[in-house]
């Protein structure tokens, strides 16, 4: 059924962007009776909310008198002229977890945990969701991870909804007051949607902003925008690092692996404590974690060669770590990088600490033949690129107890639909070798 609230009742509201977000908001606000203008691109979206909603592009009609323009994060709205056309008609441009803010007061009682930051959301999310399971909680995940929040069931009273908030969800959202507040990091991403990287970091901070006195943030201080957000006032702050987790401890949780997933384990442990978890039951679900599918994720072993589908890994700050997690076993190095894709910058200085852990590169996609000049003064590398030769290439020359990784520190969409393709097309590659 979904979330339905009578705050919604007799307002207006139009909806741009109709895909799983844009849909769950349509019958949201159409079941709970408000009247809804909706418009996407494509013919076929538009037919699947005919009947909910009247169907015509806000940015062509006149929005006075609308309560807000629900856009899908996809939208850019530096550049989008929706932004200019709501603003001039006095109408604000929220997104969908705008709308599950407004509606928590008709909810049976309940917490919010929000999680951002440029790296780790996903597992970090995934993983405090899990916890409040294992705890025999009442949870649900949306956000920018699974399926939208507006469009899962309500919780019964004593529950806690776990969202993923990425800077553009953020943007979109004036009230969401999280009980719990959570910060990973903060390195370059998206700057083509931001006046430079101070935009990237106010949008991220505004998280904070939101929040009451009486909540609680956790952040971890590793990263000196991440420590500025820290030292403002606000809710009652938690700071952590990674090297609070004892490497002997994080051994037993076999899905958290390498150094990023300390911190992210560091930020859902102090998480699970500001909820009242009990200690035995967070070390119980952080042994027990399976992690994220194209995220650190075992595809394989085969002849004794790892394989790993880190596709989610679309920039090189996201792509280290991974990097880091297999350093040399008595000296050799045993690691096969397939990496590239449609490039965010011309570098890959965040991975360059981690070289010395690569005993070839595997370059592929539109970044290949730049990436192949960068790294060659530093390794071995196979100009490969297509995904599937790149895999072939790794399994015909590594040993036993290497592992071949795809963490390509780069975005998809030159070959692939999405991060989840990419991912899947390596899984399939994997599978095919004998």
């Amino acid at each position: 059924m979904g979330i339905v609230s009578d705050v919604f009742a007799g307002k207006k509201y139009a909806v741009l962007g109709l895909a799983r977000s844009g849909l769950a908001t349509v019958d949201c606000l159409a079941a709970s009776g408000a009247e809804v203008v909706a418009w996407d691109g494509r013919e076929e979206a538009r037919a699947v909310v005919a009947g909910k909603a009247e169907l015509a592009d806000p940015a062509e009609i006149d929005l006075r008198g609308f309560d807000g323009v629900v856009v899908s994060p996809g939208v850019p709205l530096n550049k989008h002229p929706i932004a200019m056309h709501a603003k001039l008609a006095g109408v604000p441009v929220i997104g969908d977890i705008e709308l599950f803010a407004l509606a928590r007061p008709a909810l049976p009682q309940h917490r919010v945990v929000g999680i951002t930051g440029t790296n780790g959301k996903s597992t970090t999310t995934a993983l405090v969701h899990h916890i409040i399971e294992t705890a025999g909680i009442p949870t649900r995940m949306g956000g920018n991870i699974g399926l939208p929040i507006l469009g899962q069931d309500p919780l019964p009273e004593g529950g806690i909804y776990v969202l993923e908030l990425s800077s553009y969800q953020i943007d979109l959202t004036q009230s969401l007051d999280c009980d719990v507040a959570v910060l990973l990091n903060i390195t370059p991403d998206h700057l083509d949607r931001y006046n430079g990287f101070e935009g990237y970091v106010a949008s991220k901070a505004r998280l904070f902003a939101m929040q009451s006195a009486d909540h609680v943030a956790v952040i971890a201080t590793e990263d000196d925008p991440s420590r500025s957000i820290a030292a403002h006032p606000g809710a009652r702050r938690v700071e952590v690092k990674a090297a609070d987790i004892d490497p002997a401890a994080q051994a037993g949780w076999p899905a958290l692996q390498g150094p990023h997933n300390a911190q992210n384990a560091a930020v859902a442990i102090a998480v699970a404590r500001a909820l009242g978890i009990d200690e035995a039951v967070i070390e119980s679900a952080l042994q027990s974690y399976a992690s994220l599918p194209h995220r650190m994720q075992r595809v394989r072993e085969l002849h004794g060669v790892l394989y790993v589908n880190d596709s989610k890994a679309t920039n090189a700050a996201s792509t280290a770590p991974a990097l880091a997690a297999y350093p040399p076993v008595d000296g050799r190095k045993r690691l096969h990088w397939i990496v590239g894709g449609l490039a965010k910058t011309d570098n890959l200085d965040e991975c360059v600490p981690w070289f010395g852990n690569v005993a070839q590169a595997y370059t592929i996609g539109e970044a290949g033949p730049m990436f192949a000049e960068l790294l060659r003064p530093s390794m071995a590398v196979d100009d490969s690129e297509m995904l599937s030769a790149a895999v072939r290439r790794a399994a015909r020359v590594a040993q036993p107890g290497d592992v071949v990784l795809l963490s390509p520190a780069c975005a998809s969409f030159d070959q692939f639909r999405d991060f989840e393709a990419r991912g899947d097309a390596f899984a399939a590659a994997v599978a095919a070798l004998e």
